[in-house]
């Protein structure tokens, strides 16, 4: 191993909401490089590679609430025909990881952020919840010029761009370096019909570079959002 040898991560910027980007950046950098994300198993015996999977866990606990676990978030991520939902039939999970996190707001309150993220050759999507209270409607002027506001699943949401994070670790442990990603779109989805507080992001990049098609990532929220924990038909 030579002493200039450096690995690339991208990492999603988690939550769309600007106040919570920078914390959730740093919280994302400190959760990687002290190992949080358990990486699903690739090989069997060195030799056949088959599809990651997801470490068991239980629910969160933030503000005295129970919530959905990261672990739980992996699960619903990780299903069989994701693949096919992301138009690359045939490919495995190289990665199926959970993560359990939550940051203090300004009123000293913590808020859960549990999170899931599948990597495969060509795409890596992300699945996060925030369980705050603050609504999904009118958030659209808040991220962009280029995000919409919509209703998907009965719920307000919104769509819009947004850019992972390139971490590089120095294999010779110099100092990690962060800088602009790869063009990433998400959308937010209110956690129920009343927009009473909270939503579930799904967040879809890919490996090459190019901007992900809106139509994969809305047919992966449709199909994934009803799966999560609690979730109900009529919010």
């Amino acid at each position: 191993m030579t002493g200039d040898r450096a690995e690339d991560v991208d990492a999603p910027t988690e939550s769309g909401r600007p106040w919570l980007q920078a914390v959730a950046a740093v919280g994302l950098v400190v959760a990687l490089c002290a190992g949080v994300w358990v990486s699903g198993a690739l090989s069997d015996s060195g030799s056949v590679a088959k599809p990651a999977t997801c470490s068991g866990g239980e629910p969160t606990t933030a503000a005295g609430k129970a919530h959905v676990s990261g672990a739980q978030l992996c699960k619903v991520l990780n299903r069989p025909d994701l693949a096919e939902l992301l138009g690359t039939p045939g490919q495995f999970a190289k990665t199926a990881s959970g993560s359990d996190s939550s940051m203090r707001l300004f009123d000293s309150k913590d808020v859960a952020t549990p999170s899931a993220r599948i990597e495969f050759e060509t795409y890596t999507v992300t699945l996060t919840g925030t369980f705050d209270r603050l609504p999904v409607a009118g958030s659209a002027s808040l991220l962009g010029k280029d995000a919409q506001q919509r209703t998907l699943l009965g719920r307000p949401a919104v769509l819009y761009s947004d850019q992972t994070i390139s971490i590089r670790f120095r294999l010779d442990g110099g100092d990690t370096q962060t800088g602009p990603g790869v063009p990433a779109r998400v959308v937010s989805v209110a956690r129920n019909a009343k927009d009473s507080g909270g939503s579930f992001e799904v967040t879809l990049w890919r490996s090459d570079g190019r901007v992900p098609d809106d139509a994969v990532l809305l047919r992966i929220a449709e199909q994934v959002l009803p799966t999560v924990p609690g979730w109900t038909a009529n919010g």
